[in-house]
């Protein structure tokens, strides 16, 4: 099943399954942390390095390990909730093409990467530049998305 009915000329179809791939792999890297997130700390938890009574109200009483991963998890909440909505947006009004696909995995690519070294070195410079890259992909994507459904491009 495509997207787009008969494409105008120079235009790519795009199956369902192509434009859900890339969000199906964010989902995924979710997850990944998710699942990360609760063996760090559960390892601290019966290591005895944090106490129960240490982070029962939700105080940030974890190791640092264990509060990178947390801090990259929640961080999964932010910048790609824009990207879930674009997707969800274009893929029902069939102006999810060639150009979002590409982008779509442009950006999955570069929030795997930002995850990567937040989890790792944490080097701020560095996932900072990545970010920075994952989100003017993710504008650029929604400028592209917009002038379609605007200007009929």
């Amino acid at each position: 099943m495509t997207v787009r009915g008969d494409p105008p000329y120079g235009k790519v179809p795009m199956s369902v399954q192509m434009v859900l791939l890339p969000v199906f792999v964010q989902v995924g890297l979710t997850f990944a942390l998710l699942i990360g997130m609760v063996f760090a700390r559960r390892k601290t938890l019966v290591s005895g390095e944090t106490k129960i009574r240490d982070i029962a109200l939700g105080e940030p009483n974890w190791p640092k390990d264990a509060t990178q991963i947390g801090n990259c998890y929640r961080n999964q909440f932010e910048l790609p909730v824009l990207f879930y909505a674009l997707i969800a947006l274009a893929l029902p009004l069939r102006h999810a093409d060639l150009f979002i696909v590409l982008m779509s995995w442009v950006f999955v690519v570069a929030r795997f990467a930002h995850a990567g070294v937040f989890v790792s070195s944490n080097d701020l410079g560095r996932r900072s530049t990545i970010w920075l890259a994952g989100v003017l992909v993710l504008l650029a994507m929604w400028i592209y998305f917009a002038l379609r459904m605007l200007l009929v491009i």
